[in-house]
């Protein structure tokens, strides 16, 4: 989702200088910029940095399908470790500076959420296992790396189902259920604002860990309750159970919402608006959704107008 939404971002912003990686077997992804080099591919990856000796690297790369990650823990961490090992062989001998995208599913959302950089990684799934060796592999190698631990990339997926809204939304177009948890909360964020960081980030010196999560906090639930809402769908297809009921493959993690002041900080401003922007579009309740005033704009294209883009923003 953030490397899909980035991609196009970043080819708008410089013509013919940004090049994206996808691994071989993703045939959807093509056009210009697009090379199917394998992250774990050693040779192929020197072969790339030698060809168009990169000024930054922007890495997104990663299998964060829970499911798949618990499942295959080697394949998590072929792509999730050792792909990023690859990585900064080639960019740090070279003095490339390179933005890392981790995520906050690093914790276990036990507690009452708020993390900050200085709180202990406690994962609990495959997945948040090996996004903390990625991050190790980081920061050993190049300490003037940035690494960007952020939430849920909010904006608009390469296959229409991958990312939190396009699964969400798919569901609920067929009128099938989605069930979603009560109590795993997010800080999730606009693409579009998160492009922006990322291009701030890679143009400036401002190394180690950042937590990069939005300033509203929601919960898958009320994440649902939004796009359903606001896309106008069925609101009996939605769902909620807590995530004790989930079962045990793939574990959830509880409240990982993140304290991103520090980033704040070093910036000198707020990277980030609330989504959705408008409070208007926030839950108050569990039933919500079901509520429907009389005038409020409700179709799948004020949706995408609305949730998966910015509407403060003018990219």
């Amino acid at each position: 989702m953030a490397g899909y939404n980035a991609l196009r971002y970043f080819q708008e912003r410089h013509p013919g200088q940004v090049y994206g990686i996808r691994q071989e077997d993703n045939l959807r992804l093509t056009g210009p910029g697009v090379v199917a080099c394998n992250a774990e591919d050693r040779d192929g990856l020197a072969r790339l940095f030698e060809r168009h000796e990169f000024g930054a690297v922007l890495d997104c790369a990663g299998n964060c399908d829970l499911r798949a990650c618990e499942m295959n823990p080697q394949l998590a961490h072929t792509i999730n470790v050792e792909g990023i090992r690859n990585l900064v062989r080639q960019s740090v001998p070279r003095g490339i500076r390179l933005v890392h995208l981790s995520v906050d599913l690093v914790f276990s959302g036990n507690g009452d959420g708020g993390y900050t950089e200085a709180d202990r990684p406690d994962p609990v799934s495959a997945y948040g296992k090996t996004m903390v060796a990625g991050e190790q592999v980081v920061l050993k190698a190049d300490p003037g790396a940035c690494i960007l631990r952020i939430s849920l990339p909010m904006g608009v997926s390469l296959n229409g189902h991958a990312g939190a809204i396009d699964w969400i939304a798919s569901r609920f177009k067929k009128s099938r259920p989605a069930t979603l948890y009560f109590d795993e909360i997010r800080t999730p964020t606009y693409t579009d604002c998160l492009n922006a960081l990322c291009e701030k980030m890679l143009t400036n010196d401002l190394s180690v860990l950042f937590h990069a999560g939005g300033p509203r906090r929601l919960s898958l639930y009320q994440i649902a309750q939004i796009i359903n809402r606001t896309g106008g769908y069925d609101p009996d297809c939605l769902c909620g159970i807590p995530r004790r009921e989930a079962g045990p493959i793939p574990p959830r993690a509880g409240n990982v919402t993140m304290d991103s002041s520090k980033l704040a900080r070093a910036l000198g401003y707020d990277p980030f608006d609330s989504w959705p922007r408008d409070d208007c579009l926030v839950p108050t309740d569990r039933d919500w959704h079901r509520r429907r005033p009389a005038g409020e704009p409700r179709s799948p294209e004020y949706l995408h107008k609305v949730l998966c883009k910015n509407p403060g923003s003018r990219w």
